[in-house]
């Protein structure tokens, strides 16, 4: 059975350390992983005039220390870049956006089935020429897992944020799942192609050892601070939508993996502002076609 892992915490940063309760089973010591992703979203009709279009690229590298014991802990960061392009000047709410992450992902056993996971994060999403720290939030995901079965691991979890422009932490629960509903079959939370927090699923059919195909559907949300000038300075922007990609993933061997998807983005929404967190801006873009390409490399 596969490792379980949560998107919830964005461009997989679980999906090296938080294994599920099979990894008593995994070298004990060191491994680390380098991933990447990149998604080309073509041009979608804005209901607020114009059309849009954007790329997204993220690079992260982890380490984790698996324990004796079936215990591990590990370290991540990443690096990505979101770049925007309005083909209207005067609606143009934002340019190119960049996203740093660091988390310390954790797993602690729980009797013979269960597994305890914990991943804090912090984050910095913000525009180009903003300081870094003007878009810093953080937060942790959690949850816990039992293996009811060869086939079936579940438990539920949760994620708490911090938001950007707004009081309070974002809460809100989560399911994760890995489940072999059939042979070469697999049901599992988070395991598709993501840039961006918000959960998601996948069904995945092992067409061989090497060759997998898989069809995800997430929710996808990302806020960042604007910089001092356009049509919110100071403020914060929001993307919002629901991607679903059908992918196809090659391994050449177990410790290698490329995959390149295509799909649409639904209910993509656009969100505006101001620096005193009052909305001033909020529009909707049709369905965009998406495509990209992703790899993982681990040692």
């Amino acid at each position: 059975m596969r490792s379980i892992c949560s998107r919830l915490l964005s461009a997989s940063i679980c999906a090296f350390a938080l294994s599920g309760p099979a990894l008593a089973q995994a070298p004990t010591g060191w491994g680390h992983q380098i991933d990447g992703l990149a998604i080309f979203q073509g041009s979608a009709d804005l209901s607020g005039g114009g059309t849009v279009s954007a790329s997204r690229a993220f690079v992260r590298a982890g380490s984790l220390y698996r324990f004796g014991d079936g215990n591990s802990i590990g370290v991540s960061a990443s690096v990505g870049q979101f770049n925007y392009d309005f083909s209207n000047a005067a609606n143009q709410p934002w340019t190119d956006i960049r996203d740093v992450r660091l988390s310390a992902p954790m797993r602690f056993r729980v009797g013979d089935t269960g597994s305890v996971f914990l991943a804090p994060q912090v984050r910095w999403d913000y525009q180009s020429g903003v300081a870094a720290s003007d878009g810093q939030t953080y937060g942790i995901f959690a949850g816990i897992a039992w293996k009811v079965s060869d086939r079936l691991t579940i438990g539920p979890a949760f994620g708490a944020y911090t938001q950007l422009g707004e009081d309070g932490t974002e809460l809100f629960p989560a399911l994760l799942i890995d489940w072999d509903v059939a042979d070469k079959w697999n049901l599992s939370t988070g395991t598709g192609p993501g840039a961006t927090r918000g959960p998601g699923v996948t069904l995945s059919y092992a067409h061989t050892e090497k060759l997998e195909f898989a069809l995800s559907v997430r929710s996808e949300s990302v806020r960042f601070r604007l910089d001092g000038t356009g049509l919110a300075p100071n403020g914060v922007g929001e993307d919002k939508s629901i991607p679903v990609a059908l992918s196809v993933s090659y391994r050449p061997n177990p410790g290698m993996s490329f995959s390149a998807f295509v799909g649409a983005e639904f209910n993509g929404e656009l969100t505006l502002d101001d620096a005193a967190g009052t909305e001033i801006s909020r529009q909707s873009y049709e369905t965009a076609p998406i495509a990209g390409l992703a790899f993982r490399i681990r040692f």
